[in-house]
């Protein structure tokens, strides 16, 4: 076995290990984070039900996006949908067989690369042209966004330009899952792109990318509108209260 696929293999065992570890962490600190003030955005539902309704569309529609800027919305939105196809026509390098699913979308899913990178062209642009957004953009925001873009133009190059051996790349990685390490391909787009994956999957748990999982503990969203009908107590301040 080669230097090479030791090095690989280590370094997504790591990934893995630092993105699932990371995640859970934050996802346990937004839970048992308290929220003492009834602050829910107006206007907002009355009931749970409609809760969960309201943070559907901002899951599905980044309704409050849209209702802040349509540039921004139409190219995070780009983003983010094709980033999920992008992601989900990946998933057969982890099966075998393959879903029917995950079959139907691989074309759906090759060219959808090409609307996500443009995309994230628009959303890095914005922080150069919008005054207000190039004053409050740190180098981090600069820096996230050229790594995204990275990783979908050497996704891009690997599939219409330097092509790659994909069954051993496949093998490479069920043999990860499997703890059956096998050959890594030697191609150097390829590298470069498993790099700059495995180097995301470490900097996730501590970057803004956590507004994924930390949508969904925000108390502007997740709270019920019932402030007259109900008194809001945060768990500490409940125990005080007996």
């Amino acid at each position: 076995m080669s230097v090479l696929t030791i090095t690989y293999a280590v370094l997504f065992y790591v990934a893995t290990g630092v993105f699932v570890l990371g995640l859970a962490f934050k996802i346990r600190q937004y839970a048992r984070t308290p929220a003492p003030l009834k602050i829910a955005l107006t206007p907002a539902p009355l009931t749970q039900t409609g809760v969960g309704w309201r943070l559907t569309r901002e899951v599905v529609f980044f309704e409050s996006l849209f209702r802040s800027s349509k540039w921004t919305w139409l190219f995070g939105w780009m983003f983010h949908a094709t980033l999920l196809l992008v992601v989900l026509r990946h998933l057969r390098y982890f099966q075998d067989p393959v879903w029917l699913a995950v079959q139907l979308i691989q074309p759906f899913g090759t060219y959808a690369g090409f609307v996500m990178v443009a995309g994230l062209a628009g959303l890095w642009a914005r922080r150069f042209l919008v005054d207000r957004v190039r004053y409050i953009s740190t180098p981090s925001d600069h820096l996230m966004l050229a790594l995204l873009i990275a990783i979908g133009l050497t996704g891009l190059g690997m599939r219409f330009v330097a092509h790659t051996d994909i069954v051993a790349v496949k093998a490479f990685m069920l043999g990860l899952m499997r703890l059956d390490i096998q050959p890594m391909p030697t191609d150097r787009v390829l590298l470069v792109h498993l790099t700059l994956v495995a180097l995301l999957m470490i900097i996730f748990p501590i970057s803004k990318l956590l507004h994924a999982p930390g949508l969904f503990f925000s108390p502007t969203r997740n709270q019920t509108d019932n402030p007259r009908e109900a008194r809001h107590l945060a768990a500490w301040a409940a125990a005080l209260d007996k």
